[in-house]
């Protein structure tokens, strides 16, 4: 049975495991394992659950979130493109292979003060590195773009999913964000 996502609530299990992958998966050779030691159950199940999860729609994706502040990438820029709908899905893949682009999406255009509904984000260690991505993004577009501009970041905003209540913790021992340390 496929659980989460397509009419079946998920049971206790599933739960705990969402609880405990939540934040991250944990840091170390065999995540899954760890994940199971947590939740009471063995490694396999929990992988078949997280797929069945995953194939319900009930998790998008499994996905490693880069930081980008950590990795010196400290500029950051959404550029935001007024394509033509019948275009838009075509052209946002396009885009999207672009190693320069961490995420493309279509949005609702809001006119008339947001005609934009193609959205790319691009990251560089400074200025002039990002100008040269949104450039190559532009590239890709030619001149189906009838109005484009960009947005760059000012401060890191916490970026999370959805997130289900956890059974009550010391705070003392909860895991730092974007993973928990493995138990020895």
């Amino acid at each position: 049975m496929t659980r989460g996502g397509d009419g079946h609530s998920p049971d206790a299990l599933d739960r705990r495991i969402i609880a405990a992958t939540q934040h991250g998966l944990p840091l170390c050779p065999r995540p899954y394992a760890e994940v199971a030691a947590r939740v009471g159950t063995d490694e396999d199940e929990v992988v078949r659950r997280l797929a069945a999860m995953q194939a319900g729609g009930g998790i998008r994706r499994i996905a490693a979130v880069p930081q980008h502040y950590a990795l010196g990438l400290r500029f950051n820029a959404m550029t935001v493109w007024d394509v033509p709908d019948t275009d838009v899905d075509r052209l946002g893949r396009d885009v999207g292979a672009l190693e320069a682009v961490s995420h493309c999406y279509a949005r609702p255009r809001h006119p008339p003060q947001w005609p934009y509904n193609l959205f790319a984000m691009v990251h560089g260690r400074d200025r002039d590195s990002v100008e040269a991505r949104i450039r190559e993004v532009a590239a890709v577009l030619g001149d189906h773009p009838r109005a484009s501009a960009v947005l760059y970041s000012r401060r890191v905003l916490k970026k999370t999913g959805l997130r289900i209540p956890e059974p009550a913790t010391n705070p003392a021992s909860d895991p730092p964000p974007g993973g928990r340390p493995c138990s020895d």
